[in-house]
């Protein structure tokens, strides 16, 4: 039988999958609840001659090398190079059981159900190091850590959190991160498969894969509703009662987060779950994960830790950031207990932290505090995350509070960013959000750089990337195919947007209220024939026409 374009695609999207995953585990079964005991091992290298054997498709999706290549990023590098099997199978005959690896920090999650015996382990002479990142002891004082209240109330308005950053507009323009890929990092999507706020990302199949790192299995729709409430804020649905900040984007769910316990072993969770995002060409990652004190209080950080480099989950994200991902975290809420600070990740140079304001602008009791403790200003920017509009249950929709819901603000308004200026890498984005905040002349370890304008940043980015041209407005490509891209000199503010035939019949209109870009990309066309249309656009400055040609042969 002869095979279809489009099952030859998923045949070799299947094929890259297995790759990936292979890379990431020794095997795809579920973590036995009898492992109570896990080692994270560090290895001195990676093996003879190693590093000679993989090409880039052979680590990465074409998305992932795409994403590299824009920002002049090496494919691959060294810390892209697998951790070396030999290694693992002569860790695995000493009776450990292997869950996972990092090949960034070149290291291996094994666990145990007994306490075991490590020096066999460390005297091998390609281990440099063994801490034991989970035991079975401790306080376990956090088994439901990720907890959050929701509450049935309509104040503020349910939108506040998009005017406040000046994201309505944006909006309206018809930015809503379509073409951007989100990994979100979480405890648990529980009922994120069947709440309504969802229907319309599930119905166009915007959520393009989940994973499970905790217990190494693709379904994450149990444990916990924290990655749920999350994913509402991001891409959540109904008319007069939530409105997600990237609608238009699509999403990886990965959970990384045991919520029955608090140990170290999650940091090598979130890292083997960024390092699959990477590898997929996921463009932001939205963690409204962190981590300071520990259920066993000999693994607890001090504060000193915080320095951008101390912990081993920040270096990861650190990492992440420097393949070109935008790594955006809550930068905690610890502000109102005894931690006071800013949690890891946050504290990664190359980490957009978010902390939380309330409907008021004023920063909650809750938003952890920065700065980073070798004095950077930390958090980066602020979102409100007071009383946001949030859906966990198929019955209704809720408000509930943290820099939790606040991180998702900012990672959603990143996507419309991306989708506004494709061009612009994550470190320029974060650049811009700083710039481009209300307090961006006087940042404070509360507020940050303060709240973006994603309007303004927008326009300053797409002044960079959009040269000026000499007619008022441009259609391209011309022959076009299945997308077509306008461009204009200036901001129109409001455009209507209308195709017709030879005839003057109309085929397609659309108004846009507000519209605050420079771009305008229409990749929903109906099914036209190939031939010759006309394109009229009306702004405030005038009216313009444009002939263009329908070709389906054109890549």
């Amino acid at each position: 039988m002869v095979k279809s374009p489009l099952n030859r695609a998923r045949q070799r999207s299947g094929i890259i999958m297995l790759i990936l995953f292979i890379n990431f585990f020794g095997s795809a079964d579920c973590q036995d609840k009898t492992y109570k005991y896990f080692y994270r091992v560090y290895f001195r290298d990676k093996g003879n001659d190693h590093a000679d054997n993989f090409s880039p498709s052979d680590l990465l999706s074409e998305r992932a090398v795409q994403r590299r290549e824009k920002s002049g990023i090496p494919v691959p590098d060294f810390r892209d190079i697998p951790v070396w099997p030999g290694y693992l199978d002569q860790i695995s005959s000493l009776g450990f059981k292997l869950h996972c690896t990092s090949r960034w920090m070149n290291t291996a999650l094994f666990k145990t159900g007994t306490a075991a015996d490590l020096s066999p382990l460390a005297s091998l002479p390609f281990v440099s190091d063994v801490k034991i990142v989970k035991n079975d002891g401790g306080k376990n004082q956090a088994i439901d850590k990720l907890s959050f209240k929701v509450i049935q109330d309509g104040i503020p308005p349910f939108n506040l959190p998009l005017t406040m950053v000046n994201g309505l507009t944006v909006h309206n323009s018809g930015l809503t991160g379509k073409g951007v890929l989100i990994a979100v990092l979480d405890g648990g999507f529980l009922n994120a498969d069947n709440i309504p706020s969802l229907d319309g990302l599930r119905l166009r199949n915007g959520i393009k894969g989940t994973f499970d790192f905790v217990e190494n299995k693709p379904f994450v729709y149990d444990f916990h509703n924290h990655g749920t409430a999350v994913m509402s804020v991001l891409a959540g649905s109904i008319p007069e009662y939530i409105e997600g900040t990237a609608t238009g984007a699509e999403y990886w769910l990965l959970r990384s987060e045991d919520t029955g316990s608090e140990f170290p072993v999650e940091e090598d969770f979130w890292a083997a779950a960024a390092e699959f995002a990477d590898s997929i060409g996921a463009d932001i990652i939205s963690s409204s994960l962190g981590y300071s004190t520990f259920d066993d209080p000999i693994m607890d950080y001090k504060f000193s830790d915080l320095d951008g480099k101390g912990t081993f989950i920040t270096s990861a994200a650190d990492i992440a950031a420097s393949r070109g991902i935008l790594v955006v975290n809550s930068a905690g809420n610890e502000r109102d207990k005894p931690w006071i600070r800013i949690i890891a990740p946050s504290d990664g140079d190359s980490v957009l932290a978010v902390g939380a304001v309330d409907g008021f602008e004023s920063i909650s009791a809750f938003s952890s505090s920065g700065p980073s403790s070798d004095g950077r200003i930390k958090p980066d920017v602020v979102a409100q995350g007071v009383s946001v509009s949030v859906q966990v249950l198929a019955s209704g929709v809720g408000r509930s509070s943290g820099t939790s819901f606040s991180c998702p603000v900012i990672s959603g308004m990143c996507a419309c960013i991306l989708q506004a200026v494709p061009e612009a890498d994550n470190i320029e984005i974060i650049s811009a959000l700083r710039s481009y905040s209300d307090r961006s002349l006087t940042p404070d370890s509360l507020y940050g750089y303060g709240i973006p304008d994603i309007e303004k940043i927008i326009n300053k980015l797409q002044d960079k990337y959009i040269p000026v041209t000499l007619k008022a407005t441009l259609a391209s490509p011309n022959p076009f195919n299945n997308e077509l891209r306008i461009t204009f000199t200036e901001i129109p503010e409001k455009l209507r947007f209308e195709i017709f035939d030879l005839s003057g019949k109309l085929i397609l209109k659309k108004d846009y209220q507000d519209f605050v870009s420079r771009i305008l990309i229409v990749d929903d066309l109906p099914d036209l024939r190939e031939g010759i249309y006309f394109v009229r656009l009306v702004t405030p400055s005038g009216t313009y026409t444009h002939k263009i040609v329908k070709d389906n042969n054109r890549l």
